[in-house]
């Protein structure tokens, strides 16, 4: 089976792309969705001893978090240590089992994978990329984002040039929707050409 990794720096379109991939029948894995079950489960206990007073009710609260990392932003990493981990190993099991059931392409996204992705064994990465002014609107446009806050995110990404790179395949949606859909339906077809040797 190819084993894909979808990544790109922020709001550069990834979850637009993966969901491409799902809709034509692909098995798929975010990263960040894992991230969530992970804050409402078996992570929670380890963020509240790093983080006291960030879990409500078994269940990290995600504004306390973040108004935690935001006071003391270098102990980011030590969040980090503790949830990349949990989020690679469901990732693999996610490939191993779409594996099993006999799929010839699974696709998993993960936002740092070329920061954090050496414990994967991933076939081929593609990855997301559009203008920096556009990537900064989109972002900016989220709800309680800053200026700042998207420069400190940046700072521990590798940059998009680097990311490209890097990749095997990639996908500019800087374009209109159907501009992205028509680059990702053909990265899918190339994708769908090398499972199937």
């Amino acid at each position: 089976m190819l084993r894909v990794v979808l990544t790109g720096s922020i709001a550069t379109g990834k979850s637009t792309v993966l969901a491409r991939f799902a809709e034509l029948g692909f098995p798929t894995y975010s990263a960040d969705e894992a991230v969530h079950e992970l804050y409402a489960g078996e992570a929670a206990a380890l963020v509240e001893t790093l983080f006291p007073g960030t879990v409500s009710q078994g269940v990290v609260d995600r504004k306390a978090l973040s108004a935690a990392i935001a006071a003391e932003p270098e102990r980011i990493s030590e969040l980090e240590e503790v949830i990349h981990p949990l989020v690679r190993e469901k990732a693999i099991d996610f490939m191993d089992k779409a594996e099993a059931e006999g799929n010839r392409l699974a696709i998993v996204e993960i936002p740092l994978f070329f920061e954090t992705g050496a414990k994967y064994s991933i076939d081929k990465a593609v990855t997301t990329y559009c203008d920096p002014q556009i990537q900064r609107q989109r972002v900016l446009a989220r709800p309680g984002m800053s200026n700042e806050k998207l420069d400190f995110i940046l700072s521990r990404q590798l940059t998009q040039d680097e990311k490209r790179a890097r990749a095997d395949y990639t996908i500019d949606t800087s374009g209109t929707m159907d501009d992205t859909m028509a680059r990702t339906d053909a990265v899918i077809e190339a994708l769908r050409k090398e499972a199937a040797q």
